[in-house]
């Protein structure tokens, strides 16, 4: 899936020194602050981070406060969607008017039918519906199935993203993702039927060649037999 990306940064975290005597904790309270938002500096939203280095000497600063500030080096997991990107996520609601997806269980995205390719068509059994390819039949798309979509645009304060399913390579990941297997699989036997074919004329010239041996011995046994008798 695109829209994820590992960041190297050079941080300053600030630490009231009311907390000056556990300064790891109080680091590590800061940058989760930084979790689950889109954040402009990073210009996406922090999922994870891993601190690799801590500077043992902090500054101090003026102010009303005299916070102190202690240089530190992270890792950073950056979740950072643009329109054209191709993300995954899974079916929470389908309705005929729209598909609504979670996104890395956390970022909504909604699908709506203008952007839904014409290939798909509605249907509804014992209150439950999907959308089914008029091509594929096996192609479905339903709650819980896992898609592939393309962003729109995104709202950063809501994290909401906006997708399509026009391009021919959006839908079920698992029925794309097969169907690729699929294909790789039957090449390879039409590949391999030439083989097929000549150890099967192999094998049946074999056969043939014993089916007459024996018929010649069984020949020869009945000779024997009437000979023996008239003497």
């Amino acid at each position: 899936m695109e829209g994820l990306s590992v960041s190297d940064a050079n941080l300053v975290v600030y630490v009231h020194p009311s907390r000056s005597k556990n300064v790891s904790q109080a680091i590590l309270r800061e940058l989760s602050s930084l979790l689950f938002k889109f954040n402009e500096t990073f210009d996406g939203v922090v999922l994870a981070y891993a601190v690799n280095a801590l500077d043992k000497h902090a500054r101090i600063l003026s102010g009303v406060h005299p916070y102190f500030g202690v240089r530190l080096k992270a890792n950073l997991l950056l979740f950072s969607p643009k329109p054209n990107m191709l993300l995954e996520g899974k079916v929470v609601k389908l309705m005929r008017e729209s598909i609504h997806v979670i996104v890395l269980g956390f970022s909504s995205a909604v699908i709506v039918d203008e952007d839904i390719r014409d290939e798909f068509r509605y249907k509804s059994k014992r209150g439950e519906g999907k959308y089914v390819s008029r091509v594929h039949k096996r192609h479905t798309i339903k709650v819980g199935t896992m898609i592939r979509f393309l962003v729109k645009s995104l709202d950063e304060e809501i994290l909401h993203i906006s997708g399509s399913l026009i391009p021919d390579h959006t839908g079920s990941v698992g029925w794309l993702d097969g169907d690729v297997k699929n294909s790789t699989t039957e090449s390879n036997k039409k590949r391999k039927q030439p083989d097929g074919e000549i150890e099967v004329q192999e094998l049946g010239i074999a056969s043939g060649d014993t089916h007459s041996v024996n018929n010649d011995r069984e020949i020869k046994k009945k000779k024997k037999r009437r000979n023996a008798e008239e003497h």
